[in-house]
């Protein structure tokens, strides 16, 4: 995969705005091997470009990590697909390469990628709470949205989803819930400061259900993520353990691009397929400056974080649902454990910290971690055992991602996603936080690797005919994988 040679990409070939290009094969560099630059890379050689993949990790797949430590395949990032149906460019080829799908929830779940009926919830004394309290307050949860949409009418100002939900409860005291239900409603916002990865003190009222999900419900990924990565990823130049600090919009439009080890890389365009993290640190630094427009998006943007703590033990001692919940006075006291078992067949729990307590937990070493973990499970299951193994994510640490994926924060544009996406000169950008219908997504990165690649080409297509000269390329880019519709500025 990973190629032998160092050598940069000629210099001759750069510059294709230049008055005499000296080659119609052009050249591309794409920063980061996730599931966004997989795909805006393979786009690109199959229209006959000269692509190169720089990735920082000695891995490819970005926050997509199928872990096999446990002598089976784990995904410790992404593991879901959102929208099993034809509109999701990702359903097409997992059916191609075969990979069995888990359906956690349909199309009208409260819980977003599981239906109530999987859990089983507990108190912290270890009592199981009865299935119809969770399904009332499930229902009172739902009323608190739909109230929380009327107050984000009457405010013009921006506020958090819980400034929001405390309005709400002074205007419909009945919504309110005290002792085992209060636990039970904390729950239920714990799972959705889970699929944001991020608190409900931070989140946007004005944009918090601004995300489109697509029909087909949800399914887990039973073999992992690994074999779409592995797929994308083949007969694609790849260069492992090549970390970007610099890039540079040349005199002639072309692209310099410099990596950790002072290795130097020159193209006629560049992908940007780094995580918003990343990017937000200031850890690839841009010459000339991005302009101002940009640096505003990728510093108002929000990155929030969420972690695994996978458990590997000797026999199966839990219920037979695919989540445990922990209900608790507040939310960050919350949590939760995905069953893999019940999906996979293999004796795994996997703890799902989000947002702050996310954060906390990351401080810890792994071992205090999973002790953390287990100590949370043997609150609920006294029985329990110690785990044979295992593992523990670091997304929001991790120098190569700082952070999981993109939520909309107080105060700022739902716009500043397309504001991210959009193409600076030979630079274009691509990943879940470029696409505002469907951000911290697989399927929204994915498409919009694709969608950059096409913008590339469009680019390099109208610049061939100025000059009228035919370009050696592919006639378009594949649209086979991208019925999404990718909003552009």
């Amino acid at each position: 995969m990973e190629s032998t040679s160092d050598q940069s990409i000629s210099e001759s070939s750069s510059g294709f705005l230049s008055d005499q290009p000296s080659c119609t094969k052009p050249s591309v560099i794409v920063i980061g091997a996730g599931i966004a630059g997989l795909a805006a890379a393979r786009a690109l050689q199959g229209a006959s470009f000269k692509v190169t993949l720089l990735e920082s990790r000695d891995r490819v797949g970005g926050r997509i990590l199928t872990d096999y430590s446990f002598g089976f395949p784990v995904d410790m990032g992404a593991s879901w697909l959102h929208g099993a149906s034809k509109d999701n460019p990702l359903a097409s080829l997992i059916a191609r390469l075969g990979l069995p799908l888990y359906r956690t929830s349909g199309d009208d779940s409260v819980l977003y990628d599981h239906d109530l009926e999987s859990y089983a919830l507990f108190d912290m004394e270890g009592l199981q709470i009865c299935q119809h309290l969770v399904a009332k307050v499930g229902e009172v949860f739902e009323a608190l949205l739909e109230e929380t949409k009327k107050v984000r009418e009457e405010f013009a100002e921006d506020m958090s989803v819980m400034k929001a939900f405390s309005i709400v409860m002074e205007r419909r005291p009945e919504l309110r819930q005290e002792g085992l239900a209060h636990k039970v409603l904390q729950w239920y916002l714990c799972r959705l400061e889970g699929w944001f990865a991020a608190d409900a003190d931070n989140i946007s009222v004005q944009s918090w259900d601004e995300e489109e999900l697509l029909e087909g419900g949800h399914g887990l990924m039973v073999r992992g993520y690994a074999p779409v990565v592995t797929s994308l990823a083949e007969g694609l130049d790849i260069r492992l353990s090549h970390r970007v600090r610099k890039v540079v919009r040349r005199r002639h439009h072309g692209v310099r691009v410099i990596t950790e080890d002072a290795k130097i890389f020159d193209a006629d365009a560049a992908v940007i397929a780094a995580p918003l993290g990343v990017l937000k640190a200031n850890l690839i630094k841009f010459e000339p400056r991005l302009p101002d427009w940009k640096e505003q998006a990728i510093a108002d943007l929000a990155v929030g974080n969420e972690n695994k703590i996978a458990l590997f033990f000797e026999t199966v001692f839990w219920p037979n649902v695919e989540f445990l919940g922990v209900v608790a006075p507040t939310s960050y006291s919350c949590s939760y454990f995905l069953n893999l078992h019940k999906a996979t067949g293999h004796p795994v729990l996997v703890y799902m910290p989000a947002g702050r307590l996310a954060n906390d937990i990351e401080h810890l070493s792994d071992e205090a971690a999973a002790s953390f973990a287990v100590l949370q499970l043997k609150r609920i299951l006294p029985n329990a055992t110690e785990p044979l193994k295992f593992l523990v994510s670091h997304w929001g640490t991790d120098k190569s991602s700082l952070g999981c994926y993109t939520y909309d924060a107080v105060g700022k544009s739902h716009d500043l996603y397309e504001r991210l996406r959009t193409p600076v000169e030979t630079l274009f950008f691509a990943g879940e936080a470029t696409c505002h219908n469907f951000p911290g997504t697989v399927h929204g990165a994915f498409a919009t690797g694709l969608l950059a690649a096409s913008e590339c080409r469009k680019q390099f297509v109208e610049h061939f005919k100025e000059l009228n000269l035919q370009p050696a390329m592919a006639d378009d880019i594949s649209n086979e994988l991208l019925p999404l519709q990718i909003s552009r500025m």
